[in-house]
């Protein structure tokens, strides 16, 4: 999730410019954004060049938001994907989630170890953030103007219905973050953004208030478990928390690795206890040409009978992936059951001094793993333009061909987002 609207940018990509056209037409699939906290530039949507926003939902003003533009653009069936190329609008696939930074406004009613019916919220708000807001002023006025705590249970009760209702529907912006600290309350001198969807930080400044690492686990735990049962996709929002993130999604998956056999017999990996759909073949080490053949088959038509639920969602993107190259190993560790996809954007990757960190883990990140996102909050010609600069440096910093990496990253974002696997991927190499 982005945090600043600007159009300008502190760091450009270290490659050369490419004034080839852009393929446009093959079709651009955006893993991330966020054009409800902009609705005005909703209306851009249809006339986008863009074939496919992956809209997420971040907390309670958005999640109907998300519904109402999936209802009016979303994809219906992927029996006739990809979706036709412009002058037929671009379509959204809608994520619901509730993001971290927001997860203060949730009481966590399924622990057992808590009351049923929540606190008044000055008592929810200084047991779950930190430092512990004092009662007198002026940490007083700060938690009287927070919102009352709404029962997790209801929150994914809620989120259930969106996704029974949208059935490729996905799951997020869900994550954690050690980073992020509450804004302070709103006042006309602080809110000079019109036009924008309640909920958003604008421009007001921070607390020094964090939301305590154990209660954004918990609702991050509640929406992946979620994921697993109904086999969605989820979007992961992770910052100043690599550590501990790898560690939450290892929980879900512990017990379910795949079997690694030695090099002996060719790093063959054979799921154990998994649904026979979970043995996804890609082209990064632990998977066989045979596996990926077997699935592109099983895949491409859907099941007549829904799959058993997982405790673990089945496919994972790290969304503006900041983490460096050397952690890339443990996500792609051939035991771990679920597919994990790596997603960067202009905004993020590549806004700071950071930027040639952000190239070395692309270079490093296996081919079929790839996904490229805008993820700003206004939709039309500026998403658009991210996108492309986006898809511009990956294939740069790849070594592809404009159309090959438009291709490539497509077949990316539909395994990803949809569970269909592609046939013919997973026959070159990891960076080819």
């Amino acid at each position: 999730m982005a945090s600043a609207p600007s159009d300008e940018f502190n760091e450009q990509p270290n490659h050369e410019p490419n004034n080839e056209p852009f393929p446009w037409t093959i079709g651009v699939y955006d893993a991330h954004c966020h054009p409800t906290d902009t609705v005005s530039s909703m209306s851009s949507i249809p006339t986008m060049k863009a074939r496919v926003l992956t809209i997420m939902a971040t907390r309670s003003q958005d999640q109907d938001l998300v519904a109402d533009f999936a209802a009016q653009l979303g994809l219906q069936s992927t029996a006739t994907f990809p979706p036709p190329p412009p002058p037929h609008p671009c379509r959204v696939l809608p994520s619901f989630g509730w993001h971290p930074w927001f997860s203060h406004q949730l009481y966590d009613d399924t622990d057992p170890s808590l009351p049923s019916s929540p606190p008044d919220a000055p008592t929810h708000y200084r047991a779950i953030l930190t430092p512990t807001p004092a009662i007198s002023p002026p940490d007083a006025a700060f938690l009287s103007s927070l919102p009352p705590p709404t029962r997790l249970s209801t929150y994914l009760s809620t989120l259930r219905t969106h996704l029974l209702t949208y059935p490729h529907a996905l799951i997020g912006e869900i994550g954690l973050d050690r980073s992020f600290r509450l804004p302070a309350q709103s006042s006309p001198s602080t809110s000079t953004t019109p036009g924008l969807t309640p909920g958003t930080r604008d421009n007001r400044p921070l607390t020094p208030f964090h939301v305590h690492l154990s209660h954004q686990k918990a609702i991050f735990r509640a929406q992946l478990r979620l994921a697993g049962e109904l086999h969605r996709a989820v979007s992961v929002h992770g910052v100043g928390a690599h550590g501990v993130l790898f560690e939450t999604l290892r929980e879900g998956w512990a017990g379910c690795e795949k079997e690694v056999v030695g090099k002996k017999k060719k790093k063959k990996v054979k799921p154990r206890d998994l649904p026979r759909d979970q043995n996804n073949g890609d082209d990064h080490p632990g998977n066989t040409q045979d596996d990926h053949n077997h699935n592109a088959n099983t895949n491409s038509q859907p099941s007549p009978h829904p799959p058993p639920p997982l405790p673990y969602p089945p496919r994972i993107c790290l969304h503006s992936y900041s983490g460096p190259a050397d952690t890339l190993r443990q996500y792609l560790h051939p035991s771990i059951p679920a597919d994990i996809y790596f997603s960067f954007s202009r905004v993020i990757n590549f806004s700071t001094p950071a930027a040639t960190k952000s190239e070395a883990v692309i270079s490093a990140v296996p081919a079929d793993r790839l996904l490229v996102e805008s993820d700003t909050h206004v939709a039309g010609e500026r998403m658009d333009r991210l996108l492309e600069e986006m898809v511009r440096c990956v294939c740069w910093v790849k070594g592809w061909e404009l159309e090959e990496g438009v291709r490539r990253l497509g077949e990316n974002w539909r395994r990803w987002a949809l569970g269909v696997e592609v046939e013919g991927v997973g026959s070159g190499s990891r960076n080819g």
